[in-house]
């Protein structure tokens, strides 16, 4: 009795055994997928770390970068109020300035036009007296220099050449001087030539007929 009893309780327990079994098996896999949500829920939240850091970069970026381009505007912009006051300036100051310099420079263009006429007589004038004097300068210079000429240059330069610095009526008078002088040696010199002929053809000697 005793030997088929155990039996009748191992076949009672076993269906217990089993189901625990099972609970056991079945609680491994919702353990598992628990720890694989939470493994991508962290996956997921390092990615929106790093894309907020990634995020807080740029803003950061953009932000100095819109500072400076601030700081750029601001800088044109008060290089442009500057521009504007000292066009403004201008405006009131300087071109009221250059308009009555211009108005004066065109007033006194207008009286040297009208003393230019007489200026350039003037000049004309003084260019004239200059030229006379300078003719008078070389005038002199050219009678100092005929004065150091030797004579018979002097006389040579007046008889053969016209740039004598001498009056025409000395050049008469030197010119028919000379050809007088020149026509008395050519006669002297034929007389003595003929006499020289004619001796000879008399085979005379000159001494002989002297002394007869």
């Amino acid at each position: 009795m005793d030997y088929l009893a155990v039996p009748t309780d191992e076949r009672a327990t076993t269906p217990t055994a089993s189901i625990d079994s099972a609970e056991t098996i079945s609680s491994i896999p919702s353990t598992s997928g628990l720890d694989a949500a939470l493994a991508a829920a962290s996956q997921r939240a390092l990615s929106y770390e790093m894309q907020i850091k990634d995020l807080e970069g740029k803003l950061a970026e953009d932000l100095s970068n819109s500072r400076a381009i601030d700081n750029l505007l601001r800088e044109v912009v008060q290089g442009l109020q500057q521009t504007q006051k000292r066009s403004s300036t201008a405006l009131t100051s300087t071109v009221p300035y250059i308009d009555r310099t211009l108005q004066e420079d065109l007033e006194t263009l207008h009286d040297l036009g009208n003393a230019l006429p007489e200026i350039g007589m003037q000049v004309k004038h003084i260019r004239q007296v200059y030229d006379h004097g300078r003719d008078k300068a070389q005038e002199l210079v050219d009678s100092l220099e005929w004065l150091n000429t030797p004579i018979p240059l002097r006389l040579r330069t007046i008889i053969f050449t016209s740039n004598a610095p001498v009056s025409a009526r000395w050049k008469v008078l030197i010119r028919f001087l000379f050809t007088l002088a020149f026509l008395m040696c050519m006669w002297i010199a034929w007389i003595t030539l003929r006499g020289a002929v004619r001796a000879h053809r008399q085979r005379l000697v000159w001494g002989e007929r002297l002394m007869s």
